[in-house]
């Protein structure tokens, strides 16, 4: 399997990801002889079967003339570029004794590789069974997830420390699995963003979010505003604004009542091509939010020239806030930085009444948490407002 081909692929084109796959053919090849049978499986995977193997060097004999491939850079479009591979191996009849049992293991070694850090092989062993196989399972289920609308949305409201109301929630997607039943994001956004449809994903979340509001456009909830979280991939996409846009204007909905979510991380990879998607989004009237700040950056430039409105201090920092002296100063410091640039803040993760208070003191706008309310779904984030459940007193879902 090529590594980060789809993301090659979705930046540089299709056109570039077929040459590159036509020369990564032909080096393969070469490798051909009356023992050895190469294969194009689809996507970016390749299959390759060695024939009376009489010891396990044999194996790895092949593994290194395969690496080597990939040593020299591939030249396309008249540039060159450095491509890995990740291998996964099943030997008969260790591995299995027929070859669908020896094609799917290999693919179970293969996604054991790639957990390891890519760019190197596994071979199949009985411990990786279950749970490589349900990963497997879910991949393929991936592909019909979409098209029979087998996502949904719940969401997770934000209370307002100023006059304790809940004018903004966030959108959280689940996969209602047929056979799995409901599914959290962890199960299955890695496989999407690894496969390349999380793009796809993405842009079925702002619909779906989009369809939502424009719902309560005409009730009682009509000031709320949705919160959605935008992958790296999702930003590389050129189209992403214009999408954001038409899906804006077909459900009526007003841009400012849509937030974008990226991590602080996805912020800083592209710092130039993601100004520019994030100034057009801002233009839109689009609300723009920092997710998990104060993790592994300490660069503060990019506030200062990125269009922010919100920051949202990790849960990291609030879960010891009472106990630890330097996470509070590192929260007290956030708000006021935050406070001094013009932009709000989020505290994530808010489990108790002492982390309210904490941050009420300290003057921070808004909270997310168990103690205010799981992510639950439309239907029922409607009754709990409706009824008053959702004020700091009585928290939902303790």
């Amino acid at each position: 399997d090529l590594d980060r081909f789809q993301m090659l692929n979705d930046s540089l084109g299709h056109q570039f990801g077929d040459e590159l796959l036509i020369k990564v053919s032909e080096r393969l090849n070469a490798l051909s002889d009356e023992r050895i049978m190469v294969a194009y499986s689809g996507g970016d995977e390749f299959m390759i079967c060695q024939q009376h193997v009489e010891d396990i060097d044999d194996v790895i004999n092949l593994l290194g003339h395969i690496k080597q491939c990939f040593e020299e850079s591939y030249d396309v479009q008249g540039e060159k570029h450095n491509i890995t591979a990740t291998m996964g191996v099943a030997v008969y009849p260790q591995s299995g004794l027929d070859a669908d049992t020896l094609l799917r293991n290999a693919d179970v070694a293969l996604y054991r590789a790639k957990e390891q850090g890519r760019n190197t092989y596994q071979f199949y062993t009985e411990g990786m069974q279950d749970r490589e196989v349900m990963r497997l399972e879910l991949d393929k289920d991936l592909d019909r997830a979409l098209a029979n609308d087998e996502f949904v949305l719940h969401f997770q409201p934000q209370l307002d420390l100023n006059d304790a109301s809940i004018n903004s929630v966030e959108a959280l997607i689940r996969w209602q699995h047929p056979r799995r039943g409901l599914l959290p994001p962890v199960d299955f956004i890695p496989l999407a963003e690894e496969s390349g449809r999380i793009t796809d994903i993405g842009r079925w979340v702002v619909r779906a979010a989009c369809q939502q509001l424009a719902k309560w456009q005409n009730s009682s909830h009509a000031n709320l505003r949705i919160a959605v979280n935008l992958s790296g991939r999702e930003l590389d996409d050129e189209g992403i604004v214009e999408h954001i846009r038409e899906t804006l204007e077909y459900h009526g909905v007003p841009a400012d009542r849509l937030e974008v979510e990226l991590t602080e991380e996805i912020f800083i990879q592209n710092i130039e091509h993601n100004l520019n998607q994030l100034s057009k989004l801002h233009k839109l009237g689009v609300h723009l939010a920092i997710d998990d700040f104060g993790v592994g950056y300490s660069s503060l430039g990019y506030l200062r020239d990125f269009p922010v409105d919100l920051l949202k201090i990790d849960r990291s920092f609030i879960t010891d806030v009472t106990e630890r002296h330097d996470d509070a100063v590192i929260t007290r410091a956030v708000i006021n930085l935050a406070h001094n640039l013009g932009i709000q803040v989020v505290a994530e993760g808010v489990e108790t009444r002492d982390q309210l208070n904490f941050l009420k003191n300290h003057r921070c706008d808004l909270i997310q948490g168990y103690f205010i309310s799981r992510p639950i779904p439309a239907a029922e984030l409607e009754r709990a407002l409706g009824s008053g459940l959702l004020n700091v007193d009585t928290p939902v879902g303790t």
